[in-house]
């Protein structure tokens, strides 16, 4: 199994994969740990189902290059997301499904009505719960990747204060002279961004559990946010990291298999802060 990992790791579209994943993996974690705490934290999953939407659109209208088009769309969603939601008709969370199924159905509708492809249901499924797109990224793709990967990343560095004051007490925030409309709007487009970037790695449907699955299982292991920021990251590329090593050698798919070692890392910090409890009393 080692040789075999020793061969695989040669290949170029491997090395883009491994890059292109831990990256998405990162953002992801540090991102999550914020929506987390405000309980917003399935507006991943919402904004996925829009990206579905807009690909389905960018597939019928026949574009080469539809990151763009799907980019657009998932950060004016994330806008109208983040404003329905303060209206106090319409709560966050019922925000969240109304646009997201509707995305989700006429993403989809679309699609039948204006067939494209003559495997329309392995076209879906591949993009809602990942595929072997990752193994296929070109130089191009990763260089864009790596590039607002990176801007995110240095975004969320140079406002860290900020996301950490309007996450714990908006309205003292506000109180104190923090523009926290501003930073929930740098906060809403950053995760539009990373669940573009994301789509190709583990689908639209399974985003969400980069978002949480990290942040939670460090919530079980720390209490102060900085450490729960750092572990959750660490966790987050570590299971991406596996997950696709596991996907390559097993021939399983990839974002199936990053969600279960997702899934697998939760129980085994869920157990260890339940024994680490018992043992403090």
């Amino acid at each position: 199994m080692i040789d075999k990992l020793i061969m695989y790791m040669q290949f170029t579209f491997v090395q883009y994969a491994l890059i292109v994943g831990v990256l998405i993996a990162l953002c992801s974690s540090l991102l999550g740990v914020t929506l987390v705490v405000k309980r917003f934290s399935y507006i991943g999953d919402g904004l996925s189902h829009v990206a579905f939407g807009a690909m389905a659109i960018a597939s019928v209208l026949n574009l080469t290059n539809n990151m763009w088009l799907i980019m657009s769309v998932t950060i004016v969603s994330a806008i109208l997301l983040l404003k329905t939601g303060q209206n106090a008709k319409i709560k966050g969370d019922a925000a969240i499904a109304m646009i997201s199924v509707g995305a989700l159905a006429f993403g989809y509708l679309l699609m039948n009505i204006f067939l494209t492809s003559a495997n329309l249901t392995g076209d879906v499924c591949s993009t809602l719960f990942g595929s072997t797109s990752i193994l296929t990224l070109t130089k191009e793709e990763v260089l864009l990747c790596i590039v607002l990967s990176v801007l995110v990343i240095i975004l969320y560095i140079f406002n860290y204060n900020k996301i950490f004051a309007i996450t714990f007490d908006e309205n003292f925030s506000k109180s104190t002279g923090v523009n926290a409309d501003r930073y929930n709007l740098l906060i809403a487009v950053m995760v539009s961004v990373i669940i573009v970037l994301a789509m190709n790695l583990v689908g639209s449907l399974l985003i969400s559990a980069l978002v949480i699955f990290p942040a939670i299982s460090a919530m079980h292991l720390f209490k102060n946010f900085k450490m729960v920021s750092i572990s959750s990251a660490i966790f987050s590329v570590l299971c991406a990291f596996m997950g696709m090593i596991t996907s390559i050698l097993a021939g399983t798919p990839v974002g199936s298999t990053i969600v279960a070692v997702n899934v697998v890392s939760f129980l085994l910090c869920y157990l260890t802060g339940l024994i680490r409890g018992r043992l403090s009393k």
